[in-house]
């Protein structure tokens, strides 16, 4: 399913969409296939799939943690893709991975292989967009999207490249530092989506946990949440795991609605 279908839908019907990413292999390829099914029973309209990489800049420890998990279990490019092939959920996959294991595996190659697995978009927090024409080129091709991040502290010049490039949403980083549970929805999160004049529809993470942040982020503005941090840590846990993403995503829905 395309991106745009689901954003199409979920505004027929007057909703926001929940987006919740969990990291690929943590604690098993096939524990994923069961998390992503709970998630999606919980109300996730988009589910983003890490695909771990040994240094994640972007990320904080709770997904830096998941990551090292992951790829101790085995997780790789080849198994990740014949994983997201196995995931039959009629919700949009994206993969979120960092630039590196792309460019090894060849920019046409790596897109190729999402659309082949089912995976319609990816995310690459380490390729600004002025490097990103090869791989952009490829995900045209291969009708994936490219989707491109926007910091409290991205420039005019580089927000339009960033929007220009960008498709099925933009990526709103609410604001600076890594991936992580936070307390509050910080004030730029406001300012930045005053800022931001596009038809992409705009998603906002980095630090939402809860149902009261993901309806701040809402009224803010935004046409979807992106939560990462708190599933995460739900699944390394260990405790009651698939129950418990599911509650959490029917929380964080509520608010969407």
């Amino acid at each position: 399913m395309r991106i745009a279908d689901k954003f199409t839908e979920l505004k027929e019907k007057n909703e926001k969409a929940l987006i919740a990413y969990v990291c690929a292999g943590d604690p098993s390829a096939e524990a994923t296939k069961e998390i992503v099914h709970a998630l999606v029973k919980g109300g996730a309209d988009i589910v983003e799939l890490g695909l771990p990489f040994s240094d994640p800049v972007a990320d904080g420890p709770t997904i830096q943690a998941a990551s090292t998990r992951a790829l101790e279990a085995g997780m790789n490019p080849d198994v990740y893709f014949e994983m997201a092939a196995s995931i039959k959920e009629n919700v949009p996959l994206v993969c979120m991975t960092y630039y590196n294991l792309i460019y090894k595996r060849g920019n046409e190659k790596f897109a190729r292989d999402c659309a082949d697995a089912g995976i319609t978009g990816i995310i690459v927090p380490d390729l600004p967009a002025e490097e990103a024409e090869e791989l952009h080129v490829a995900c045209k091709k291969n009708s994936v999207d490219l989707i491109f991040l926007i910091t409290p502290v991205t420039t005019g010049k580089r927000m339009e490249k960033n929007l220009e490039k960008t498709s099925g949403f933009v990526y709103i980083v609410s604001r600076l530092g890594v991936t992580g549970e936070r307390v509050d929805v910080a004030e730029s999160t406001k300012n930045i989506l005053a800022r931001i004049d596009t038809e992409v529809p705009k998603a906002v993470g980095f630090g939402i946990s809860n149902g009261q942040q993901a309806l701040e982020v809402i009224k803010a503005g935004a046409d979807a949440v992106i939560v990462g941090s708190a599933f995460v840590s739900i699944i390394a846990s260990g405790e009651d795991v698939n129950r418990r993403v599911e509650k959490l995503a029917s929380e964080l829905k509520i608010s969407c609605r």
